[in-house]
């Protein structure tokens, strides 16, 4: 076992970039035409990744179901006491965050996990809110 520790403040040997970037290799990844077609699509759910401040900052894509990024494994497991039934109702997931790192490592895992029917958004909320594309306030008024 290699006990030498990096220093702090040194690259580290697979950096966060790299992550994504594997994770997007491996998952499909939606360009803002395609998820503006398949929001109202009743196949397909959308789920906002981010953190509630971030809902709350900035707004949700319309009809998007929320899940923190921190719970998202536990909560589309069945097996799971977390688990959320609107999560496995067969309808394609649409992760989205704020950049679309999130998004790519979230929909890897739960690639992972079995869930190959996940699917991640292009530049994520940033470029679905550039593009002026719908949006409402969280919590929906």
């Amino acid at each position: 076992m290699n006990t030498t520790h990096r220093r702090p403040g040194e690259p580290l040997p697979v950096p966060a970039q790299e992550l994504v970037a594997r994770a997007n290799a491996r998952v499909r990844t939606l360009s803002l035409e395609e998820a503006r077609e398949l929001v109202d699509d009743p196949g397909h759910l959308f789920v906002d990744i981010r953190d509630p401040r971030e809902w709350e900052a900035h707004g949700i894509i319309p009809g998007a179901f929320r899940a923190p990024r921190g719970m998202l494994e536990f909560w589309v497991d069945p097996q799971s006491p977390y688990f959320k039934p609107a999560l496995d109702d067969g309808r394609t997931l649409v992760l989205y965050c704020g950049s679309a790192w999130r998004s790519a490592l979230s929909a890897a895992a739960l690639h992972d996990m079995g869930r190959t029917d996940v699917t991640h958004l292009a530049g994520a909320f940033s470029a679905w809110n550039k593009a002026g594309l719908p949006t409402e306030q969280y919590p929906a008024t």
